[in-house]
């Protein structure tokens, strides 16, 4: 939802997402950078393309795709560049909006986890 009567959303993202008739939903924990082979890619941009790809699959065992997504919250350790991880977002997203939210972390659990984003997916 992008209503008229607010200020449009600040990038390729929705104000809201109205979920009717949702027979399956999944939520995910914070998806971390960790590929399949259990690396950790040293750049943000390649962090952040690794997490899209662990959400694609996470989407994919559920039946699901990124169409799916009504919500996304991304956490981000300060100091880091926004514009890799909001690129890797509208890539993988491939111009479907969600809600979303970037806060901006002092650190993560890992210090070599620069991201990470939680999702939730609604289908019918």
């Amino acid at each position: 939802m992008v209503p008229s009567s607010i200020a449009p959303p600040a990038a390729a993202y929705a104000h809201a997402m109205l979920t009717e008739g949702a027979g399956r939903m999944l939520h995910t924990s914070g998806v971390v950078p960790i590929a399949a082979d259990g690396s950790v890619p040293e750049s943000i941009g390649e962090q952040a393309a690794t997490v899209w790809a662990n959400i694609s699959a996470m989407l994919a065992e559920a039946g699901m795709s990124v169409t799916d997504i009504v919500s996304v919250t991304t956490y981000v350790v300060v100091g880091e560049e926004l514009a890799p991880v909001m690129a890797a977002r509208d890539v993988a997203l491939s111009g479907h909006l969600a809600a979303s939210t970037l806060v901006t972390v002092p650190a993560l659990a890992r210090p070599e986890w620069r991201m990470e984003i939680a999702v939730v997916a609604a289908a019918r």
